[in-house]
């Protein structure tokens, strides 16, 4: 919604007026607000304690224990964990043998030695929560650098259909803005691609539910944005070289970096929502939906940056930066180059963190009966 939002826009700014445009973006991101007029029908559920506070006492519980003896080894029996009854469905996560200065937090103390609370002993399931995050977030932080190669071309598209020829035919012409809808184009028909024709093809070959894992999916995703970012710098050079001796190329030139970019998103986007609502606990699964969008704002920090500093660095002392104002003076394919290399030098971190990752271990569903009877099944977490 807000691409094709950001599509109309540049299109009514570049064809009638900026004002305009401008209006009707804040007209359109008004108008969810009339969903409001629904909240009494809402059905309200009082939160039970925050996440970030549960996440907290962990680590203070942990450090307040760090005199106690190593943990001993499962089973569970030893740790406290007494079970909630707050819950229709509860699935246990199994004790890890990681970050075992963290599982301090959940050993009982001696008998009257002082009043329990929950920043002195924390349950085993807070414990194994606070060590599914941590695993997580280094795989969370590879994700960033990938929006930031799809951001990139997002951006320097636009700039660069306004140097191309934008006409299909003697009457139509492209908007600027509308140019990086072929990205979304992209997504779009390799989705139901993907469903019915790579995972069905990779189940036969791995014999995996999905084909591959899912972070073989991020890692693919990531594969194919370094991939994009090399031909988005090819077709830049040939467009920049075309302009320097007065010749404006097609801009559907930008479709084939476009497309794979939109592949790209299938593959790794798609793949990180799906890790993070898989391999969070029920509890933090809020978190999880929260943790892809930080991963898009993240990407747009960090293009920011990279962006003021590459001004800064190839510029100066008479010298035209990468990122002129005027992209034929410039050299945004450096630029994409640049960016190329550090997906490369992130992938390679990604592998090492992916080698090390260990997924949620399979666990039991206690299903309530009635008052203190639970019905216990195997569920794959």
């Amino acid at each position: 919604m807000v691409y094709i939002q950001d599509s109309l826009s540049w299109s009514i700014q570049d064809s009638l007026s900026w004002s305009l445009g401008f209006a009707i973006s804040t007209t359109l991101v008004l108008l969810p607000l009339l969903f409001f007029l629904g909240t009494p029908l809402y059905v309200h559920v009082a939160p039970k304690g925050s996440i970030f506070s549960g996440i907290l006492q962990v680590f203070v519980a942990a450090f307040r224990n760090h005199r106690l003896p190593p943990p001993p080894p499962p089973p569970p029996a030893a740790f406290h964990n007494p079970i909630s009854h707050n819950h229709h469905a509860i699935t246990p996560v199994p004790p890890t043998p990681s970050f075992l200065f963290l599982s301090k937090a959940a050993i009982p103390p001696p008998s009257g030695a002082y009043p329990p609370s929950p920043w002195r002993l924390c349950t085993l399931q807070q414990v194994e929560e606070v060590k599914c995050l941590i695993r997580i977030i280094p795989i969370w932080t590879s994700g960033i650098i990938c929006f930031v190669a799809l951001g990139q071309q997002w951006t320097f598209s636009v700039l660069q259909s306004m140097k191309m020829n934008r006409h299909l035919g003697p009457q139509f012409m492209i908007p600027p803005g509308s140019v990086g809808t072929i990205a979304m184009l992209g997504l779009a028909l390799f989705i139901p691609v993907y469903d019915m024709v790579v995972v069905p093809v990779t189940q036969r070959i791995t014999k995996l539910d999905g084909g591959i894992t899912l972070l073989q999916r991020q890692g693919v995703g990531l594969l194919i944005s370094i991939f994009s970012m090399v031909v988005a710098a090819a077709v830049e050079k040939k467009r920049r070289d075309e302009s320097s001796e007065g010749v404006a190329i097609s801009v559907m030139w930008l479709a084939p970096q476009l497309l794979v970019m939109g592949v790209a998103e299938a593959f790794n986007a798609v793949g990180q929502i799906e890790f993070y609502n898989r391999q969070f606990p029920e509890h933090m699964q809020t978190l999880a939906g929260a943790l892809f969008f930080c991963s898009l704002a993240g990407s747009s920090y960090l293009s920011s940056l990279l962006m003021a500093v590459v001004k800064k660095m190839t510029g100066g002392e008479g010298r035209r930066n990468w990122l002129e104002d005027d992209i034929d003076e410039g050299r945004v394919d450096y630029f994409y180059y640049f960016i190329a290399i550090i997906g490369v030098v992130n992938f390679i971190y990604f592998l090492i963190c992916a080698s090390f990752y260990r997924y949620k271990r399979m666990g039991e569903v206690r299903e309530e009966r009635g008052e203190g009877d639970f019905e216990v099944c195997k569920v794959e977490s």
